[in-house]
């Protein structure tokens, strides 16, 4: 080899790899030394470069994590859905083992408004009421006629009279329809009425007819409710979005958290960039008793996402239901 080569050969040097980056060549000089210090220390000096790794992966760890800003609902221990141990039984495949320990905890969603089971904001005795048979429906339905004549004899009724012989059973039926909304199932509602179609659009369903019970008086209060979303790509099935409001209305209730749990339901399931729920209902608990004022109406909203973020996008959904009149 020629000296001339041997000089050039050894001015060059080939950087090897540094963490996974790409090898590169630079001439063999003072700034290209510091460049290839600078890249096997991450940047800067070698504890800044470690320092500045050691949070980068922990930030990725974090990230990769769901996080929920939602805090859990208080839930009765008794309504809590047994786990089924995941144990293979023999000539079960893998998979069939993985799919039935998927099965045992798919009840619970992150969300304390979501509840696959129709356990959202459970009570006591929920659950026994979901699973049911007829014999243990009949003797709910006994239950509650007993109490219904005991309410009639305290208001100085006679629930023996003529036209209140029928009334303890159809009372004790007509409650347990008002709230149906706890055997139901978020994951049955929307029956997978999801649709991938690109639209990123405003979608409004508004005056979804409202009849609730008010869970400190369980005297009705009714209403219209508007829900609006902006797809993420996704949507769903319009008709999806009275039933969801339809089954958490069918439970005891205040307006505030029945707005509150629309949104972050319709938030959960179709994960879109944002969702706006308003409520506008008249409540019997202050139009028949207490302040007696027939014509006052109460007016509730929940706004996630964009419309939270956006004061635009707020305003033209509470223009297009009516909200803003003035």
């Amino acid at each position: 080899m020629a000296e001339s080569d041997r000089i050039e050969a050894r001015d060059v040097v080939t950087a090897l790899p540094v963490n996974g980056a790409p090898a590169s060549t630079f001439p063999n000089n003072d700034a290209a030394k510091a460049q290839a210090s600078s890249n096997a220390n991450g940047g800067g000096n070698g504890s800044n470069g470690s320092n500045k790794r050691r949070k980068h992966r922990a930030a990725s760890r974090r990230s990769a994590k769901r996080r929920h800003s939602m805090s859990k609902a208080a839930r009765d221990p008794r309504d809590e859905p047994e786990s089924k141990a995941a144990s293979p039984v023999r000539g079960d495949s893998s998979a069939d083992a993985e799919k039935e320990a998927a099965s045992a905890v798919a009840t619970r969603s992150p969300s304390p408004f979501i509840d696959f089971d129709g356990l959202s904001r459970p009570s006591t005795g929920t659950r026994a009421r979901l699973e049911e048979n007829e014999e243990e429906r009949a003797v709910r339905l006994e239950k509650m006629r007993g109490a219904v004549r005991t309410i009639l004899e305290c208001v100085g009724e006679d629930p023996n009279r003529a036209g209140l012989l029928g009334t303890p059973d159809r009372y004790a039926k007509a409650l347990l329809d008002f709230t149906q909304g706890y055997q139901q199932n978020v994951r049955n509602v929307v029956n997978e009425a999801i649709f991938h179609e690109g639209h990123n659009e405003m979608v409004i369903v508004k005056d979804i007819e409202v009849f609730s019970l008010c869970e400190h008086h369980m005297v009705p209060f009714t209403g219209k409710m508007h829900i609006g979303y902006i797809p993420f790509h996704s949507v769903i099935g319009i008709s999806k979005l009275p039933r969801i409001a339809e089954m958490f209305s069918r439970r005891l209730q205040i307006q505030e958290r029945l707005t509150k749990d629309v949104a972050n339901a319709i938030m959960e399931i179709l994960q879109p960039q944002g969702v706006a729920v308003v409520m506008e209902s008249s409540h019997l608990c202050m139009v028949m008793r207490g302040v007696q004022k027939t014509s006052a109406t109460t007016i509730t909203s929940c706004v996630l996402g964009c419309f939270e973020s956006k004061e635009k996008t707020r305003n033209e959904f509470l223009s297009l239901v009516g909200v803003n009149r003035r």
